[in-house]
């Protein structure tokens, strides 16, 4: 068959990994490990190159995925920074303490949780794993219930869909945000790559990293360009106007580059520079950055509805 789902521990790691035979093209996704995608590998020029930047054991995932920057996290059920940690809601005031960075709780509360397997799929179009995570209000400062279903879809040309699907499972409304935080690298530094996207405008930030409710226009990566040693820890309005993809990121010398299609569910981008250099943050946001306090992009989910976000990533050859 063209494509197969296999299931391999590894380093700890207990992994699902969805193939296209033919064309040699693999995802690695591990449920226990907060539904993270784990490698996103293509054969190029008789290589192989995973353009994800991974954790080195299922240890290194539970010491450090916060000191090594919650990468390739699902970001639920509010991303990037939550100022003071606090909110309100329903005339309510929440606390989330999970984790902070400073003053602010920061990528949500399902980061590390434990998914289960739900369903696959295979057939010759596609390979395809849902996880699902049951979340009963355990965090004081998110006390509602919901489920998150992750599915991640490997299909031809290489290219991987991943949707969310969020039911609220509460007796109320409550308050909702999703984003993903994948660390793209092939192999090198990131100012060798060339970096374009789609923006309208940037949001401006205070120094905490949350947003001021001020914006202003950005196109300076409107064209393809090169990343050398510019430096970003922004958000960004997506301009739907322009033709897909809306983000490239290229790697000249091994002349591949990967491409991202978000829907209109996810409407920001954020993009972060490490000082590491060795890897690229281009994260698919559904609001802006405490957005449970300034509402930009807030999504209110009534009982028993759905919200579903989906982007997609493809790895082409430029030859």
């Amino acid at each position: 068959m063209t494509f197969t789902i296999e299931s391999k521990i590894e380093n700890g790691f207990n992994k699902i990994i969805l193939k296209d035979n033919n064309a040699q093209t693999s995802v690695e996704v591990i449920p226990s490990c907060g539904a993270i995608l784990h490698a996103f590998t293509v054969l190029h020029n008789d290589r192989f190159i995973n353009v994800i930047e991974q954790y080195t054991s299922a240890e290194d995932f539970a010491k450090n995925v916060e000191a090594k920057g919650f990468k390739s996290c699902k970001l639920s059920p509010f991303a990037c920074r939550l100022k003071n940690a606090t909110y309100h809601f329903s005339e309510k005031e929440y606390r989330v303490d999970k984790f902070l960075m400073g003053e602010s709780a920061i990528h949500g509360l399902l980061y590390n949780s434990v998914f289960t397997i739900k369903e696959q799929e295979v057939n010759d179009e596609k390979a395809s794993v849902t996880m699902a995570f049951e979340y009963k209000g355990t965090e004081a400062g998110y006390p509602f219930y919901y489920d998150c279903n992750v599915t991640y879809t490997l299909g031809k040309e290489n290219t991987l869909n991943i949707s969310t699907e969020i039911i609220n499972r509460d007796k109320g409304l409550i308050p909702m945000q999703d984003g993903w935080h994948p660390y793209f690298t092939f192999g090198g530094k990131i100012n060798e790559l060339q970096l374009e996207f789609q923006s309208k405008e940037k949001i401006i930030f205070d120094d905490t990293l949350v947003p001021t409710g001020e914006k202003e226009p950005y196109q300076q990566f409107g064209s393809i360009q090169k990343i050398g040693d510019t430096f970003l820890d922004n958000c960004f309005s997506l301009n739907f106007a322009e033709c897909q993809p809306l983000c490239v990121l290229r790697d000249p010398v091994q002349q591949l580059q990967l491409e991202i299609y978000p829907d209109k569910s996810y409407p920001f981008l954020q993009i972060y520079t490490p000082p590491h250099r060795n890897s690229i943050a281009i994260e698919n946001l559904s609001a802006v950055p405490d957005a449970f306090n300034n509402g930009i992009g807030l999504i209110t989910l009534a009982p028993q509805t759905k919200a579903l976000f989906t982007t997609s990533y493809k790895i082409t050859p430029l030859y």
